[in-house]
């Protein structure tokens, strides 16, 4: 006979010679011949020693634990004292019920949807991450679900997540937010075939987003296609003159010319515009000398104007003053003043009429 104490919080499993006897709780107890007891925490899940199959025979250590059956599609959460402690996974499992309040949840990896009772803040945990796909969609997005290459359904901004299984899983977004399209370095001819270069913009928003990314493959190559043919169809029809003077015409016409085509594309075109028209070195010499010339002409036909407003207006003086003694008279003086002012001094007679004297000096001797 020996004896053996088993201590608060613990249980002991009597075997004899191998074979399953009973169990013991917290106390002294008096083992025979041939006895022994296994100690086990009742904290701790119960690894058994034989086949549990042998052990729940007895209805006493049955009733103290509970079993967990895990299949291979699921695994099963293990909670204590509410607290997330760690996932099961393909297995059985025992646990003591008699000190710790467990709680188990089952998970059935072969849906997509996380549809179990789970709080979102252990997702993240190392224990249970590795079995979740998750997904994030921008507040600036939408997108659409598309499971084994089947669309399902479109989803607004946010976190989701799919448990991770054999499905595979498609998160396709679109950008919500009003885009802008480069179309830059076109070069092109014009109707009187002039080469140029052009810089063309426009700025676009995706209102379909199930026709954008379902119906269109990568929709935005698409729209940048179309309105560089659409550039290149209106550029061909204009002289450069006309390129240089209706930029905003072309540019408007450009754009009713692909809005349909664009909502085809799931997509609206909001404005366009040229933003640079770049010639090639020898035609913009050319361009400068034109523009050189016009220019001069300009200022010759504005010189000729000034030059018959001021014959005009002598004429007209010299009738005036041919009519008017008075008017010749100050008109003679005022000239007479004006020359004074280029002399530094000037001796006249005493005597003598001085204005007189004065139209002596300035007038030319014959």
């Amino acid at each position: 006979m020996k004896r053996v104490r088993i201590h608060a919080g613990n249980v002991g499993l009597v075997f004899k010679n191998g074979n399953y006897q009973r169990v013991i709780n917290q106390g002294t107890h008096w083992l025979g011949f041939s006895e022994c007891a296994i100690k086990y925490a009742l904290n701790t899940p119960f690894q058994t020693p034989k086949a549990l199959e042998i052990l729940l025979q007895d209805n006493a250590l049955a009733n103290m634990l509970t079993i967990i059956e895990v299949k291979d599609n699921e695994i099963v959460l293990v909670y204590e004292n509410n607290n997330f402690k760690s996932v099961l996974t393909a297995g059985r499992y025992a646990y003591w019920n008699t000190l710790i309040n467990y709680k188990f949840v089952t998970a059935d990896l072969n849906k997509i949807e996380i549809t179990e009772d789970i709080d979102k803040a252990i997702f993240s945990k190392p224990q249970l991450s590795k079995y979740i796909r998750v997904f994030e969609v921008a507040a600036y997005e939408k997108a659409i679900l598309i499971v084994n290459d089947t669309f399902e359904k479109i989803v607004e901004h946010g976190t989701y997540r799919f448990w991770r299984n054999d499905q595979t899983i498609k998160i396709a977004k679109a950008d919500l937010r009003q885009l802008q399209l480069e179309i830059a370095g076109q070069e092109l001819l014009t109707k009187d075939k002039a080469s140029v270069r052009i810089n063309f913009y426009a700025q676009y928003k995706v209102t379909d987003i199930e026709t954008a990314l379902m119906r269109n493959k990568e929709y935005e190559k698409q729209l940048y296609i179309t309105l560089q043919l659409a550039l290149r169809a209106f550029v061909g029809a204009y002289t450069l003159d006309e390129l240089l003077e209706q930029k905003e015409t072309i540019a408007n016409a450009v754009l009713q010319d692909v809005k349909a085509q664009a909502t085809k594309l799931g997509v609206h075109v909001l404005h366009a515009g040229i933003r640079d028209v770049i010639l090639p070195g020898d035609m913009k010499e050319i361009m400068n000398q034109v523009l050189i010339a016009h220019k001069k002409a300009q200022a010759n036909v504005v010189t000729r104007r000034e030059e018959t407003a001021a014959t005009r207006s002598l004429l007209n003086t010299a009738k005036l003053m041919e009519d008017n003694n008075m008017l010749f008279k100050l008109k003679e003086m005022e000239y007479v003043e004006k020359i004074a002012d280029k002399i530094g001094e000037i001796t006249v007679a005493g005597n003598g009429n001085v204005i007189e004297q004065l139209k002596d000096i300035f007038s030319v001797n014959k």
